[in-house]
């Protein structure tokens, strides 16, 4: 790869600065210590203020008061801030899209994909408000109606990734809003700026609203012991947290020691089958941009492709040309498909990775680093394919890197094992035009997303999003995940004059 595919330094910090002013975010916010960098060539855009104890405990005090007000305010009133929410996004979407590449490294169509999200969640939830239902139920006493009824939580905590920067926070933070409740935010260390450009748009669309109280959003960029300090606050009933396996077991006992919510979304690696009946020129595809998209930095990536034995050298054949013809480079040019990794511990990890499975006796294609001498601090990898003589451990655990290891099987129920044989639960796929086999992995997969003919990534946000195991178990998005965001109450309401008791009890008393 030349020097002519990478960015130029000395460009992007500019860049940031002129889509962060164009954005509205104060410049306040952008002297301090934290320094944001761009993994596209890794110079430093923007050194944050990172918040500390007083300004998170300032957040925190803000939104409990928020809560006591919005919680008031009708959910279709609710709903009309969201939308207006949707709105300034739509207007800000090409500037933010460009700040989501160049802070995360994604290709343009995708950034410009992530904030699409954002608007799509807003439409949703804006239609939510008006939904926000509960079942009435049939009652075994006369002159007696029993209902449920959902009422909002309370403030909820977001801690976010940074290889989905601003989307899966507003998968949150919209439902969280309709169903009456503020967002503390604390974004990934490696993507503040979006972030506050996110908060920005937002403290816009509460401009127009008219009566939004203070506090709804708060933006708190930091590390860990802020994360820490929301996981453990008894203001905060409710944190979705997403990241690593490891992040998720220190969460969820700190959470459930105060025995409040926590929505989890973490660890992913996800399978896919492919039968002797797939459509091979789909699989391609499919596979191609599952296991290579977002530089295989999603946690719905593809990582392991279990093919039947029939097709294998076909199918290796024909994903090895792919691999070795992508475009990989400068995510802000239009042709490039695969931007850079986040960071050069992403690069580490993968090559660790990579020699470990060459060990077990993998065969390796792909994965060098492309020519970092012009760009030292940036890691710009060709996707590895490797083909794998069984399910190692290294192979079970997940690599946050464009690595799709390759195994066998000639049993579609052991294939469905090996899809099965690993802790993470979210996302896996079968491609097969064979409907027997298609029902068979549906019920077999024992993931949160079970696709046919389509690769585990990309989920649309009208489906609840989230997995089973070591993936924590959250559900966010579409479906009902609305309900975590609050509280049922079951009421019963007796409008006669008599006192039955329920199950035929008596208990008379003069």
């Amino acid at each position: 790869m030349s020097a002519a595919h990478l960015p130029p330094l000395n460009t992007l910090p500019r860049a940031a600065r002129d889509l962060l002013a164009r954005l509205g975010v104060p410049a306040t916010r952008l002297y301090g210590a934290m320094a944001a960098r761009t993994p596209l060539t890794g110079e430093i855009l923007a050194d944050v203020s990172a918040a500390g104890p007083s300004q998170m405990e300032d957040a925190l005090a803000r939104a409990d008061a928020a809560f006591k007000v919005w919680r008031a305010v009708p959910a279709p009133r609710r709903g009309e801030l969201v939308r207006l929410f949707g709105e300034e996004l739509r207007a800000a979407k090409a500037d933010l899209a460009r700040l989501v590449t160049i802070e995360a490294g994604k290709i343009l169509s995708e950034g410009a994909g992530e904030v699409q999200e954002m608007i799509d969640i807003c439409d949703f939830a804006t239609g939510l408000s008006r939904q926000l239902h509960g079942l009435t139920i049939a009652t075994e006493r006369p002159d007696h109606r029993m209902m449920e009824t959902w009422h909002p939580l309370g403030p909820v905590g977001v801690i976010s990734a940074f290889n989905f920067p601003v989307a899966v926070w507003a998968w949150n933070a919209a439902l969280a809003l309709v169903c009456g409740n503020p967002v503390v935010w604390k974004p990934s260390e490696k993507t503040p700026l979006t972030a506050l450009a996110v908060e920005a748009v937002f403290a816009r669309a509460a401009a127009r609203f008219g009566d939004a109280p203070d506090g709804l959003l708060s933006v708190v960029p930091g590390g860990r012991e802020l994360g820490e300090a929301l996981v453990d606050d008894p203001r905060l009933p409710l944190v979705s947290a997403t990241g690593s396996t490891a992040m998720g077991r220190a969460v969820a006992p700190r959470l459930a020691q105060r025995f409040a919510r926590g929505i989890l979304e973490l660890g992913g690696n996800n399978a896919a089958i492919v039968c002797p009946s797939a459509d091979l020129d789909l699989t391609v595809r499919a596979v191609a941009f599952a296991a290579m998209g977002t530089a295989g930095q999603r946690c719905t990536s593809l990582r392991r492709l279990i093919v039947h034995a029939d097709i294998q050298a076909e199918l290796v054949a024909r994903l090895k040309r792919a691999f070795g013809s992508v475009r990989v480079g400068d995510p802000l040019a239009a042709d490039t498909l695969v931007g850079p990794l986040i960071d050069g511990a992403a690069f580490d990890t993968m090559q660790v990775a990579l020699e470990a499975a060459r060990d077990a006796g993998g065969a390796i294609t792909g994965g060098a680093r492309l020519d970092g001498t012009a760009l030292p601090d940036a890691f710009y990898v060709r996707p590895a394919l490797v083909e794998m003589p069984e399910q190692t451990d290294t192979v079970a655990a997940e690599t946050f890197a464009p690595v799709l290891y390759v195994l066998s099987y000639r049993d579609l129920d052991a294939a469905i094992a090996l899809n099965n044989g690993v802790s993470q639960g979210l996302s896996s796929s079968i491609f097969t035009c064979d409907l027997r086999e298609a029902e068979r992995f549906l019920s077999g997969s024992d993931c949160g997303i079970a696709n046919v003919n389509i690769g585990p990534s990309g989920a649309e946000i009208g489906g609840a999003f989230g997995g089973e195991k070591e993936t924590g178990g959250g559900r966010e998005a579409g479906s009902d995940a609305w309900k975590a965001y609050m509280r049922r109450a079951t009421n019963t309401i007796n409008f006669g004059h008599a006192l039955p008791l329920a199950q035929g009890v008596v208990f008379d008393i003069d």
